[in-house]
């Protein structure tokens, strides 16, 4: 969107090699037979997590954990020392772009033997979607933590008013109502279509059947399905159902009242945001899978648990994200956090089933799919970036853009 936003996940950002010595090391001492267990979090949700383990340690009295939050902007960088010195956390949470980085550094445990052992780990406890994060080279390194996904947030009450009594359901209906929203008057919108989101494009090209990449991770970026999706998005800046500036307003001041913004793509982060900051809006809203066009596929983010491959508390480190994996530890995260649960089991909880607007995640993560995890990703998808701006806003020809965007796209997957 293009307005000021919140976000729980976070992109993977470029590669410096740290060196020195680091802070909160995997350590092997024992204090009147306790292990101590160095646990790395990430981001300010982290910071809910000393509280999580309270239940944890009363189980398992041998084991004292160490919880560290590492702000995103340079845990990726500490993993990099961490992984070259062969001395860091325990367990790590990781960010799902993460993944095929540090999977092909040998940094991550492979949890495949100890499946039987710690059921909690299985891959029938999760989604599809969210356990593909979680693999690599057909190894399980990581478990499914938490769960960010997108659907359709919209104003019941002012698309009821344009003849909608429902959500968009298909590509035809969100484009139909979006353009009647902005005809309510000046400076009035129907979308927030967020050109600078890197995953949009991917996603609806993914609804338009687009595979993005072949069996040989050749770029499929200038054929039709994707092209045509970029030219469907593209329409609505065309239109003017979606401003194309950032207006200078975040999410919910654009969705309040008369609406500027009526409709937008987001996480789940976004439905406390509204109920605490526009309580005036209860009952004139409502979250709603995403409008299909052969599917409505949505994107997938989240964080999963990994054990670090140099470990010396490999047993305690498997009890702890084990924990972790219950359903009911899950639930509680998501009432102290507001993220999603990645255990399906979790989506059965009454708090989460009687939330309609929460519960349109679960029903989402159904349909709903990780970005391509190669290590050159992050590169490709800003420079996409740049592709979809001389598009939507320089008026490039959409096909020559992506002809030459997927030029460099094989270059960059090349490698």
């Amino acid at each position: 969107m293009l307005f000021k936003k919140k976000m729980l996940s976070v992109v993977l950002a470029g590669s410096v090699l740290l060196v020195g010595a680091l802070a909160g090391c995997s350590s092997s001492s024992s204090d009147g037979g306790k292990v101590t267990l160095n646990v790395w979090g990430m981001g300010d949700e982290a910071k809910s997590l000393p509280a999580m383990v309270e239940s944890f340690k009363k189980l398992n009295p041998d084991i004292d954990v160490k919880i560290q939050a590492i702000p995103w902007a340079s845990a990726h960088d500490k993993m990099l020392t961490a992984v070259a010195s062969k001395k860091g956390p325990d367990v790590v949470q990781m960010g799902t772009t993460w993944i095929p980085e540090f999977g092909a550094a040998g940094a991550l445990m492979d949890l495949t033997p100890y499946l039987d052992q710690y059921p909690e780990l299985k891959a029938d406890n999760f989604f599809e979607g969210s356990l593909e994060t979680a693999k690599f080279d057909n190894k399980i390194v990581g478990v499914p933590w938490y769960i960010d996904t997108r659907v359709l947030y919209y104003r019941t009450d002012l698309l009821a008013a344009v003849g909608f009594k429902e959500a968009p359901k298909t590509w035809e209906e969100l484009s139909d109502a979006a353009q009647k929203l902005a005809k309510r008057g000046e400076g009035k919108y129907g979308i927030s279509i967020d050109a600078k989101e890197q995953t949009l494009s991917f996603m609806f090209a993914r609804q338009n059947g687009s595979k993005l990449l072949d069996d040989k991770n050749k770029p499929l970026f200038n054929q039709p399905e994707f092209v045509d999706a970029v030219k469907y998005l593209n329409s609505f800046y065309e239109n003017g159902s979606s401003p194309k500036e950032d207006l200078g307003l975040d999410a919910v001041q654009a969705f309040k009242g008369d609406a500027i913004i009526p409709m937008f793509i987001s996480g789940p982060w976004m439905v406390k945001q509204i109920n605490d900051q526009a309580p005036e809006l209860k009952d004139k809203w409502a979250t709603a899978v995403l409008p299909k066009k052969l599917n409505n596929q949505s994107n997938l983010g989240g964080a999963n648990w990994s054990v670090f491959q140099y470990t010396k508390q490999k047993e305690a480190s498997l009890k702890f994200i084990a924990y972790m994996s219950k359903a009911e530890t899950q639930v509680e995260w998501m009432k102290l956090a507001n993220a999603m649960p990645a255990a399906k089991v979790a989506w059965d909880d009454a708090f989460l089933k009687e939330n309609k607007n929460l519960n349109v995640f679960g029903e989402q993560m159904k349909n709903a799919q990780s970005m391509p995890l190669l290590k050159p990703w992050e590169e490709l998808s800003q420079k996409y970036l740049t592709t979809f701006e001389k598009i939507y806003r320089g008026g490039d020809d959409v096909q020559k853009s992506l002809d030459d965007f997927n030029k460099n796209a094989e270059e960059i997957l090349s490698k």
